[in-house]
């Protein structure tokens, strides 16, 4: 008996999506529930499961074809057996590399960021040792596997000599994908949709970094989670967020609609682009809630898990670049949002303090705002309140 496998539902919003890479090819044992395929949309990856054992007859689309919800993928004869039961060494080679017959390894079953990694550095596929489910390559196999090899000597092998002439300027063209165009998409949109500005302060962490050393050791063991930077900024601006309504709200039309709730977007990179999952009501929620929900949306968003309910929605963003160093930003709105909050590097700097110079744990932050519905007071007297409150966490307590 044969079964059809499509494109399942997706979803909402999402109209199409682009099938990255089959697992298994015509003749390869499945099993039920494995997954057969990687389908990208612009907004996260969906897995295509096998519906029940046999074997995967016939392929009807490629690898890099656009394909739309109920299209039909393959065909499984269930309950059939592989012709040959695959032998366990080569299985795992086979699992993640084929060879042509000119000797050009095929990657179509590696993932877009091992895939990248492997034709940047011109390496077979076949030489790596897999760690990754079904004896599939990861990056952090890719990366191991280079950090072992040879430093190159004066004189480098011949395979390794320039194929182009000396001065040659060559180059390399590399699809978008589909979340890279839908993050350019948004980009422009907001910049051309909406009168974006940008203000700045500075806060002193030294608060802070007291409560973090204070209490690190007991947060962790009754919470599960370390005690981070983000939860500060989240309650910080949610105070900031009732006293300036207007900053939490977005335009519909003619009309501002105002958010009486507080659905936070936390910016997340990951290898195939920026992310914003959501953290729902977190004005009800406590530190270790907002660290535990941020953790664990982070790993999701770099593991390909995250579903399109914790993407969707959102009143107002944070974002931090001061992880990969940057001092100061002009972040961009997260668009129908009318604000977004940038955090940056803690530098320690020499600060007056009572009268007398001390070196302080500073950080530059700032707010990029649509000037159409929110006025430069309301946007600067927002970044004094969320400065207040992180120089002085009491006031979050007592709502002052």
């Amino acid at each position: 008996m044969t079964t059809e496998i499509k494109v399942p539902q997706l979803p909402e919003s999402v109209t199409d999506a682009t099938l990255v890479a089959w697992h298994k090819r015509p003749g390869d044992a499945v099993k039920r529930d494995e997954n057969l395929a990687d389908l990208e949309t612009d907004k996260v990856v969906l897995e295509v499961p096998a519906p029940a054992d046999g074997v995967l007859r016939e392929l009807k689309v490629e690898s890099g074809t656009v394909v739309r919800s109920g299209q039909l993928l393959a065909v499984i004869e269930a309950g059939a057996q592989a012709a040959t039961a695959p032998k366990a060494a080569p299985a795992v080679v086979e699992a993640r590399s084929e060879t042509r017959a000119d000797g050009e390894a095929s990657k179509d079953k590696l993932s877009p960021s091992v895939r990248r990694l492997v034709e940047e550095n011109r390496l077979d596929p076949g030489a790596i040792p897999a760690s990754g489910r079904d004896g599939r390559l990861t990056k952090s196999d890719v990366v191991g596997f280079l950090g072992k090899q040879p430093v190159p000597t004066a004189e480098p092998a011949p395979a390794l000599k320039p194929a182009l002439p000396a001065g040659a300027r060559a180059e390399h063209r590399v699809p978008m994908t589909r979340l890279r165009q839908r993050i350019a998409q948004r980009m422009v949109e907001a910049q051309s949709t909406q009168a974006l500005l940008t203000s700045f302060n500075e806060v002193d962490l030294t608060v802070v970094n007291e409560l973090r050393a204070r209490y690190k050791d007991r947060f962790e063991k009754e919470n599960g989670v370390k005690l981070g930077f983000m939860s500060f900024f989240v309650k910080a601006s949610i105070e900031a967020l009732k006293k300036f309504p207007v900053v939490n709200a977005s335009v519909d039309g003619s009309d501002i609609l105002y958010h009486e709730f507080y659905d936070i977007g936390v910016a997340v990179s990951t290898e195939r682009g920026l992310v914003v999952p959501v953290v729902r009501d977190a004005d009800i929620k406590g530190f270790g809630v907002i660290e535990k929900e941020i953790g664990e949306y982070a790993k999701k968003a770099r593991s390909g898990s995250l579903a399109i309910e914790d993407l969707t929605g959102g009143t107002f963003t944070i974002t931090n670049g001061g992880v990969f160093g940057s001092l100061m930003s002009t972040p961009i709105v997260n668009a129908p949002q009318s604000a977004i909050l940038g955090m940056h590097k803690i530098q320690e700097r020499p600060m007056v303090v009572g009268g007398e110079i001390r070196i302080r744990p500073m950080m530059y932050i700032a707010i990029t705002y649509d000037h159409r519905i929110i006025d430069g007071r309301e946007a600067v007297q927002f970044l004094v309140t969320v400065k207040e409150c992180l120089e002085d966490p009491g006031r979050m307590l007592l709502g002052i």
